[in-house]
């Protein structure tokens, strides 16, 4: 029987490669939560948690974890973006983990780039000292104009400028780009713009994940309305490959993968190591993938 203790604010989300990690909520909802493609806290009104209600969690879930002898390695820090939460609360959340779980040698968390940039170096420092050592950053896209139109509330520069921050602080980074965000029209520039943008960040990690028109969405109002032309499994294997293609002068090993549920096929590599091996198969993908075809919405997205 389920009976783990604590009740979240549901939806939470996190990143794949946080699948192990004890989830803990610092914030509900997101800040900005205003991006057309996203539903994933439209549901939610944006709060910072008490650090009195974070503790009682982690009280909880010790004694909880306790039964079965067990204490975790890695946190992660929900919701959307908690690091836009103030420093202190922040600061004061991981003393709690390292006090409740001493064994955590890892601590993620969603970011914006506002986020980054509203922090300074010395607080961004301060946190990575307290094992906060990634954070992961959904870019979306390098273009500005396509940026734009999603709102994401950011530009190519401010992602540029804070995901150097992050990384000069000693936080790793991860970014996500999105197949397909620009639709058809913004597909070069997209195109173009997210591979210059990744090869002046350099992230430790980068990921892609696919645009599908899910319900309840404005995205999924323009392209009900002929606004916004979806790009189909060819085309969006396609964006894939181009972007790759065009990423140069990393200045350190990238980790990629392209393992969320939205993509139709999960790959992953090194870069610049595995580039070319990545680009052949993706390339027979290509080949082999009828015209017309359109990814479907992930089940949990509907």
């Amino acid at each position: 029987m389920y009976d783990f203790p604590i009740e979240y604010e549901e939806p939470v989300f996190r990143p794949p490669s946080e699948g192990k990690s004890f989830l803990l909520q610092v914030t509900i909802g997101c800040s900005n939560n205003k991006c057309t493609y996203c539903n994933m806290y439209r549901s939610k009104s944006y709060r910072e948690r008490s650090l009195d209600e974070i503790e009682a969690d982690l009280l909880k879930t010790k004694t909880y974890f306790q039964r079965f002898s067990y204490s975790p390695t890695k946190v992660f820090l929900c919701d959307g973006d908690a690091l836009g939460a103030p420093t202190e609360l922040l600061l004061s959340v991981l003393d709690l983990i390292s006090k409740y779980f001493p064994s955590v040698e890892r601590v993620g968390i969603y970011a914006t780039a506002q986020n980054m940039l509203d922090k300074s170096i010395d607080e961004l420092k301060a946190l990575a000292q307290k094992k906060l050592t990634i954070a992961y950053l959904g870019m979306e896209s390098g273009d500005d104009k396509v940026l734009h139109m999603i709102v994401k509330g950011n530009n190519a520069k401010d992602m540029l400028e804070g995901s150097l921050k992050i990384k000069e602080a000693g936080i790793q980074l991860s970014v996500i780009a999105m197949l397909g965000v620009g639709g058809l029209k913004h597909s070069k520039n997209h195109v173009e713009q997210t591979a210059k943008l990744i090869s002046l960040i350099s992230p430790e990690f980068f990921s892609f994940l696919s645009t599908v028109a899910v319900p309840g969405t404005p995205f999924k109002t323009m392209v009900d309305r002929g606004l916004i032309e979806e790009l189909s499994t060819k085309e969006l294997t396609t964006e894939m490959y181009e972007i790759l293609k065009q990423i140069n002068g990393l200045k350190n090993n990238t980790l990629f993968r392209a393992n969320h549920v939205s993509n139709q096929f999960p790959i992953g590599g090194s870069l610049p190591q595995d580039k070319e091996k990545l680009l052949s198969l993706i390339g027979e993908w290509i080949s082999k993938i009828p015209q017309g075809v359109y990814p479907e919405v992930p089940p949990h997205m509907l």
